[in-house]
């Protein structure tokens, strides 16, 4: 964007006026629209509102309009232009990346912008723009309370009237990039990297981790009961349609309407259960759902109304009108919740998708996008011979960076709470619905669009984000308990779809512990996802958690620097790690401290990375040359799932290094213990009297002392853990 505020100044040069273009042109022409559009029932140029909804390919965008009703009509003619030009023609240099219908879309607004100044100061004509309205129009923006990408984006306006001159009937007769590039010449250079570092918001842990265990609770323990509920919900409404559908269909007789009371009645009756209850009185139009009859059939004065109101007497009232849904969910061994009641039914179901969202956004890198084109059927698994899981694999669409503006096909790796969370979306949506982030039938919206709805918007993602965290607020009011979602700041956090990847980026490189649900996830789902992400590289999320390791590798040395820990290194490449750490100290200046500024932080790393990369087991020390592990990418640093630290000659070893392999050893040798290894096959046992050995071995000769030969082993808690597993 910087480029088009600022670009290579263009020669003054005018070209000759384009042909007015005809108002019967249509402005889509060229794009690729939405199945069964045709481009005969898209808007021409000659309207004065363009939809653009027919050339929206991805399922979960807001329909777009160009209002240029909105544009004075002196300049309205050159916003059509510059609007058509972006659309369909072939781009002025310097227009060249602005394709996207969104883009489109906000520099219109820009365009607007400019042409509100220029009418407060008089001027009707574009070509009448002079330097000293350039130079009045930024020192205007410059003295606004707005962000800088904010005027930025009223710069880019300007120029925009400038690059596009060739296909305007009123150009501007000078590139203004000179004029704005002189008001921008006071930012600092580290306000200019900041445009260009990605600005969104981490989602903190104490934010993460109650909305994660709450989303996970809702696929695993409350989908049952609210499926099941959904389903009671829909069988309802099978035959309240709207009165527009429902025309032609016969009105029930009267004795029909009582005989069908009677039915549902006599089933109260039976189950010895109140009525459904609607402030004190019998809810008249629930007990019209389930005889299946019209609501002005039930009134008090009617037959059947009056049966209503005797059996109100014998049966009593309840305070809503409940389902019969058993609830069967437990919460920590006890049901979650009372029977769910009729009106409950949307506000649960649009809770439980949002907490599928929010399973398979933090536990599979993918964006909103990608989620929102899910479909039915899209995961598959892929088992070993013994049954188990191997690998779970989930397709989807990607578009960033794509060439397809219609989306690409990819895969990612899953885990298995994603995997079951796709599970409770296909139960959740109607048979018929192919894409699983539809708007559900209890939703507000999905009557007027009779039921054929495509993925719910970002925008209302983001809504039922924030009511997932007030949910989880509420409940936890009503039932005493004391994990959800705190203030931040003083402040609730707004959860937004983009904050998912930056999130889980950060987490896999940072590798995180302690009681929060899916820990263990993140730890896997690094290799897994490496492995098995199929999409393109313009996905970019490998990137963001390389990005995120380099900075967390950052702040572990500088730990080791400051507290000196470093000079204390052993091992095979200990003298080498000294000496790097000891240029990186050089050129970051820790002063003693750990600098705890990240953007600072991930610029030293680019500049400066030493290479070494802190473990539980070993401090790796990485040469490529004499490194046994190689990613299969060829990119530069270890591949830590191929990691052999007892045999590498790049480890390097810190006093909590060799404390953790100490600790292994001894877990070894207690599992191993006399009374124990006899109970363990002869080849088991030899196996982990190797393995021991190797470490006891490996230690010894770092210390520069024989090792300590034993004739039994013990084997670690977990294995597949310990020192011969990856050095982090």
């Amino acid at each position: 964007m910087t480029d088009l505020i600022v670009g290579k100044v263009q020669p003054n040069v005018l070209s000759h006026r384009p042909a007015r273009i005809p108002t019967d042109a249509f402005v889509l022409a060229g794009r690729t629209l939405q199945s069964g559009v045709r481009l005969a029932g898209t808007s021409r140029f000659g309207d004065d509102i363009w939809f653009l909804k027919h050339a929206q390919l991805q399922q979960q965008q807001t329909e777009l309009i160009l209002n240029f009703q909105s544009i004075q009509s002196a300049f309205r003619l050159v916003a059509k232009e510059i609007c058509f030009t972006l659309l369909r023609g072939v781009l002025p240099p310097g227009c060249e990346s602005i394709r996207s219908l969104d883009s489109i879309r906000s520099y219109l607004t820009e365009l607007k912008k400019v042409f509100d100044w220029l009418e407060s100061r008089g001027i009707t004509e574009v070509a009448a723009v002079t330097h000293a309205d350039v130079k009045a129009f930024a020192r205007y923006i410059a003295g606004l309370r707005l962000s800088q990408a904010t005027k930025d984006s009223r710069h880019r306006g300007m120029r925009l009237l400038w690059l596009c001159r060739s296909k305007t009937s009123d150009a501007l007769r000078f590139d203004p990039a000179t004029v704005i590039s002189d008001t921008r010449k006071s930012r600092s250079d580290s306000a200019t990297r900041r445009d260009k570092e990605n600005t969104t918001d981490r989602i903190p842990e104490q934010v993460h981790a109650p909305y994660l265990v709450w989303a996970l609770h809702f696929v695993d323990d409350f989908a049952n009961d609210i499926v099941a509920a959904h389903e009671e919900w829909r069988q309802l409404n099978r035959w309240a349609v709207p009165a527009r559908r429902r025309r032609g269909q016969k009105r029930a007789s009267r004795d029909e309407v009582v005989k069908a009371t009677a039915r549902v009645l006599a089933r109260y009756r039976r189950e010895k259960r109140p009525l459904p209850g609607w402030q004190g009185e019998p809810n008249r139009n629930h007990l019209a759902r389930e005889a299946r009859v019209q609501r002005s059939s039930l009134g008090d004065t009617c037959t059947a109304g009056k049966m209503i109101d005797e059996a109100a007497a014998e049966l009593g009232v309840a305070d809503a009108a409940y389902l019969r849904t058993p609830v069967a969910g437990l919460l920590d061994g006890r049901p979650w919740r009372s029977p769910i009641a009729y009106d409950e039914v949307e506000l649960l179901t649009r809770m439980l998708q949002t907490a599928c969202y929010i399973v398979i956004a933090f536990l599979s890198g993918m964006r909103d996008s990608e989620v929102k084109h899910i479909r039915r059927g899209s995961v598959k698994v892929w088992r070993g011979e013994d049954g188990r899981v191997v690998r779970r694999r989930l397709t989807s669409l990607a578009f960033k960076g794509e060439d397809d503006h219609s989306g690409v096909k990819a895969t990612w790796v899953i885990s298995g709470p994603a995997q079951r969370a796709v599970e409770v979306l296909e139960r959740l949506q109607p048979a018929r619905q192919s894409f699983l982030f539809a708007l559900l039938p209890p939703s507000r919206g999905y009557i007027a669009q009779g039921g054929q709805n495509s993925a719910k918007t970002t925008t209302a993602t983001n809504v039922d984000l924030v009511a997932f965290g007030r949910w989880i607020n509420d409940y936890c009011r009503r039932t005493g308990r004391d994990d959800g979602v705190p203030l931040v700041n003083k402040q609730e956090w707004k959860i937004t779809t983009r904050q998912f990847r930056r999130t889980l980026a950060w987490f896999i490189a940072r590798h995180p512990g302690g009681v929060i649900a899916g820990a263990l996830q993140y730890r896997h789902l690094r290799v897994q996802m490496f492995e098995g992400y199929a999409g393109t590289s313009e996905s970019g999320f490998r990137d963001e958690v390389e990005a995120e390791d380099a900075i967390a590798r950052g702040e572990k040395l500088g730990d080791l620097i400051t507290s000196h820990e470093f000079h204390r290194l052993t091992g095979p490449a200990a003298a080498e790690a000294e000496s790097r750490l000891a240029s990186f100290e050089r050129h970051v200046r820790f002063d003693g401290k750990v600098i705890n500024d990240r953007k600072r932080l991930q610029r030293h790393m680019n500049r400066h990375d030493p290479h070494i990369y802190p473990g539980e087991y070993v401090t790796c020390v990485h040469n490529r040359d004499r490194a046994l592990c190689h990613r299969g990418d060829g990119s530069e640093g270890p591949s830590l799932p191929d990691c052999q630290p007892l045999r590498c000659r790049n480890v390097a070893l810190t006093s909590k290094n060799i404390a953790h392999m100490e600790d292994a050893l001894a877990a070894y040798d207690r599992a191993l213990a006399p009374g124990r290894a006899e109970l363990l096959a002869p080849f088991e046992r030899h196996r982990l009297q190797t393995l021991r050995q190797e470490i006891a071995d490996f230690l010894a000769a770092t210390r520069g002392r024989p090792a300590l030969r034993r004739h039994h082993e013990s084997a670690p808690a977990h294995r597949g853990s310990g020192p011969h597993g990856h050095g982090g």
